[in-house]
């Protein structure tokens, strides 16, 4: 309770930071909205469900990292579910109890998540190399993919898991390996990873239908 106390203001300027994004996105949909025409957002439909939890521990020192949350099955969550924050990309659901989940870290080597450069269509590999937690490795984005120091990376929406536009953070240094022509980019997340609280589950309801699908087409090659 006292530690929750203390973590109040930096939870409240994490909620005020989400809202102006918010407004934000509000904003530049009207701009893309023929004059005249009222904005319901109520009315969009999306796959998308978002739940609520709280961080009850967190692992950032190790190889292969943990959280542990207060949502579980009772809750409706469910293995292979997003997780994020206000600010960006965490981790994937992994297990879950009654009343808990437990949660594959994206500073765990065993995690590798499809993202891309915020302004083409360029995407890759979001993986860690194990070793700072405030710095995730992003490779496989081709040669010709235009980047620089400080270009944004989010979830590119070529996963069941993540919808298209979920920050992970920005290019700090890049560099291209010449025998297969990729680069291999170090990203600076927005997440404090060793510093979390509030977090959203996120649930595709279109997930199995889309799996179904991958695997009818699978067997048939």
């Amino acid at each position: 309770s006292i530690s929750g106390y203390f973590d109040l203001r930096e939870t409240n300027d994490g909620l005020v930071e989400e809202n102006l994004r918010l407004r934000d996105a509000l904003e530049r949909l009207k701009s893309v909205t023929p004059q005249g025409y009222a904005i319901d957002s109520l009315s969009f439909d999306s796959p998308y469900k978002f739940y609520d939890a709280t961080i009850l521990s967190n692992n950032y020192s190790k190889k292969d990292n943990y959280l542990l949350i207060n949502r579980g099955s009772k809750d409706s969550i469910k293995a292979d579910m997003g997780v994020i924050t206000s600010k960006g990309l965490i981790g994937v659901i992994e297990e879950t109890s009654s009343n808990y989940s437990r949660i594959i870290s994206i500073l765990n080597s065993n995690l590798e998540i499809n993202v891309g450069l915020k302004k083409s269509n360029h995407f890759g590999t979001l993986s860690w190399d194990g070793k700072s937690p405030y710095y995730i490795q992003l490779t496989d984005v081709g040669r010709l993919a235009p980047i620089k120091i400080g270009d944004t990376i989010m979830t590119s929406g070529n996963s069941n898991i993540f919808p298209k536009g979920i920050l992970v953070g920005t290019i700090k240094t890049f560099n291209i390996d010449q025998s297969k022509s990729y680069y291999t980019i170090d990203i600076e997340m927005f997440n404090d990873m060793t510093n979390l609280g509030p977090v959203y589950i996120i649930e595709n309801a279109e997930k199995k239908e889309i799996e179904s699908l991958i695997e009818t087409e699978q067997d048939n090659e």
